[in-house]
């Protein structure tokens, strides 16, 4: 089995327990092999959080989850220095703290306050934590899969824009179709019949026994090495090169393609927009078993890698228009060269 074919079986038993979100686990995977953080957003009950369990159940790595709140401190985060005594002796032991892992799942991240979202801010753009004087290296790979709820419900804090720019995707989760409701429906009653049932070596939650047959291949960390060489190995042509440069230029000066875009952005993207659509769309082709990258690659990732890297002016809101909207307009207008 190929790297390419392995993680093609883990978003297969993602989906088996994610029903009806294929490009939200498609999106998730591509962070994976781009070796970036995601951001995932959608109201409650949207089945993020089983998201991130799905593919932390398909990997043998370590996974941690920080449940956010607003009385979380950053120590609760990253860890801390704790004296310890013996025979009459002490001294000051550091603590790692639930963001020591593989995969970390930073579950409802907008309903803890700044302090604490900006606790994240070294661990992923640096990889590291530091704690009183001493720097203290994470795991690799290190991923933080961070949830959150839309600004507008109750409870909730905006995430500093330098903390928004360092998720290489923001996803958005939206309600599934009703054949697939009913197929979740399906789904978690069967899992609660296998939940109640007497334990034993076969019985085993619906979902999971595909994620079984991905872990064989995928969880590895030589699986995951191996992919990330590929992907790193794919051909990008100057011209694909200079598209991606032209989109994120025409975020930050959107009224030379064109008045009324002009109106609608008021902050462009910074320069980390246009690594991670590189990358970004160098794992979506490898995804698709192509060994080059399209304009439709980069047309397909640019939504997810810029929503949350753009500030929309008060007369964009005002005529409701979306991210994703205004977004849409900038590629129908910068040329593919």
């Amino acid at each position: 089995m190929t790297a390419r074919d392995a993680f093609t079986s883990l978003m297969a038993a993602m989906n088996k327990s994610v029903i009806g979100q294929e490009r939200v686990v498609e999106r998730m995977v591509i962070g994976l092999l781009a070796d970036g953080h995601v951001l995932i957003e959608g109201l409650p009950g949207l089945a993020k959080t089983r998201a991130v369990k799905a593919m932390a159940r398909a990997l043998d790595f370590d996974f941690t989850r920080i449940q956010f709140t607003p009385d979380l401190l950053p120590a609760d985060v990253t860890g801390s220095d704790v004296y310890f005594s013996k025979d009459g002796e002490g001294e000051f032991r550091f603590q790692p703290g639930p963001i020591f892992g593989n995969i970390l799942l930073a579950d409802e991240i907008n309903r803890a306050p700044a302090k604490v979202q900006a606790a994240l801010l070294e661990a992923m753009e640096e990889r590291q934590v530091t704690v009183g004087e001493a720097s203290h290296p994470l795991p690799s790979p290190f991923m933080v899969l961070a949830t959150q709820n839309p600004i507008e419900q109750e409870g909730t804090y905006p995430l500093p824009e330098a903390q928004t720019d360092r998720f290489l995707m923001k996803i958005l989760v939206e309600y599934p179709q009703p054949a697939d409701e009913l197929n979740v429906l399906r789904l978690v009653r069967n899992e609660e019949i296998a939940a109640s049932a007497p334990s034993s070596p076969q019985s085993q939650p619906v979902g999971h026994p595909a994620g079984e047959d991905a872990r064989a291949e995928a969880s590895s960390l030589a699986t995951l090495s191996e992919a990330r060489q590929e992907i790193s190995a794919i051909h990008i042509a100057e011209g694909i090169e200079q598209y991606i440069i032209d989109i994120i230029n025409a975020t930050r000066h959107p009224a030379k393609l064109s008045e009324d875009l002009g109106r609608m952005i008021e902050l462009g993207a910074s320069p980390r927009g246009g690594i991670a659509i590189d990358r970004c769309a160098r794992a979506h082709a490898w995804l698709k078993g192509q060994d080059f990258v399209s304009p439709t690659d980069v047309q397909s990732v640019a939504p997810d890698v810029l929503r949350h890297r753009i500030a929309l002016s008060y007369e964009a809101h005002g005529a409701g228009r979306s991210a994703d909207d205004v977004i849409a307009d900038l590629l129908q207008l910068v040329a593919i060269t």
